[in-house]
């Protein structure tokens, strides 16, 4: 028997007995205003709420906001983009993205987040690589706070999830605070109703 398998082996053994989870308390929040809370959770975390101007399409707004992005790589249907993340075939081929749009399975109004996983971002790595993430949300979708979210189906649904709440940010010991230091540089959220 090697090494690794007698740690292994006396670790098995020495296990406390299985015991069930506690129950996850429901916290009965009226849903009233979520997405004004939203926004100014998702705008206090360095986020942006953007309305789109009635009679706009997605692709337009979405050009007017960033109008020096010449790579836009779209993963819903609902935006054109410059390419689709379905074409996609390696990861490493979304280093040059400037904007990747998204629609998130659902937003949590307390911390202003949006839920992506795999079957959003349609490869991982467009939430990351990309310079700006644009994400649509439905206004329908948002939960009010994060024990609503972990009620959601999507996050025992998913194999790879992450609630991103602004965008990437550090700061040093003299408190100067960067922005896009491990990630996107901007995080844009557009209340847009999911389609039919």
């Amino acid at each position: 028997m090697s090494s690794r398998e007698f740690i292994l082996a006396n670790v098995r053994r020495n296990q406390p007995a299985a015991t069930p989870l506690p129950p996850l308390p429901a916290f009965e929040r009226p849903a009233v205003g979520l997405p004004v809370a939203f926004g100014d959770a998702l705008e206090r975390m360095g986020g942006r709420l953007a309305p789109p101007p009635a009679g706009v399409a997605l692709d337009e707004f979405i050009r007017t906001l960033f109008p020096q992005a010449s790579v836009i790589c779209s993963a819903t249907g609902e935006v054109q983009g410059t390419f689709s993340v379905a074409d996609v075939r390696d990861p490493r081929e979304l280093h040059g993205v400037d904007v990747g749009v998204v629609r998130a399975a659902f937003g949590v109004a307390e911390t202003g987040s949006v839920a992506l996983g795999e079957r959003e971002f349609g490869v991982n790595a467009l939430g990351f690589l990309s310079q700006h993430l644009v994400v649509l949300l439905d206004p329908a979708a948002i939960v009010p706070d994060l024990h609503a979210a972990y009620w959601q189906p999507w996050l025992r649904e998913v194999r790879y999830g992450a609630l991103m709440t602004g965008p990437s940010a550090t700061a040093d010991i003299e408190g100067v605070l960067v922005r896009g230091a491990q990630g996107i540089r901007s995080l844009t959220v557009i209340l847009e109703p999911q389609p039919a």
